[in-house]
């Protein structure tokens, strides 16, 4: 079963992610924030990483600097999904290593074909 980290301040956003992805037949972790995604992704592996934006401590766009540039984590797809909708957003988590920006809130059809698509998913 493919393992799913979401990275996201909001308990509320993270339960929401979680039901979808977890409905699609994903096993899914949660952190609240980059700091806390780091040390997760340091001892366990990941099939992808979706992060927010705007989080304490560590932001989404920092995060997934840091994630890519990390010789001990191995690479993963990261879907960046945020509020900020502007053009610089998109490609400053571009910039940063993200393979993927969502405007929320977002439809769980929607989700799902992304995450099928990014980690090579046929099932249905």
């Amino acid at each position: 079963m493919k393992r799913i980290l979401i990275v996201d301040d909001a308990a509320t956003v993270r339960m929401y992610h979680r039901s979808i992805l977890e409905e699609a037949g994903y096993e899914v972790d949660e952190a609240i924030n980059g700091i806390e995604a780091l040390e997760k992704a340091l001892n366990a592996t990941y099939d992808l990483y979706l992060v927010d934006v705007n989080m304490p401590k560590l932001d989404g766009y920092s995060f997934v600097r840091e994630l890519r540039g990390h010789a001990m984590i191995p690479q993963a797809p990261a879907v960046m999904i945020s509020t900020e909708a502007k053009t610089s957003d998109q490609t400053k988590a571009f910039e940063a290593g993200a393979n993927l920006y969502i405007i929320k809130p977002t439809r769980p059809d929607l989700l799902v074909a992304h995450v099928r698509l990014l980690l090579g998913d046929t099932s249905t």
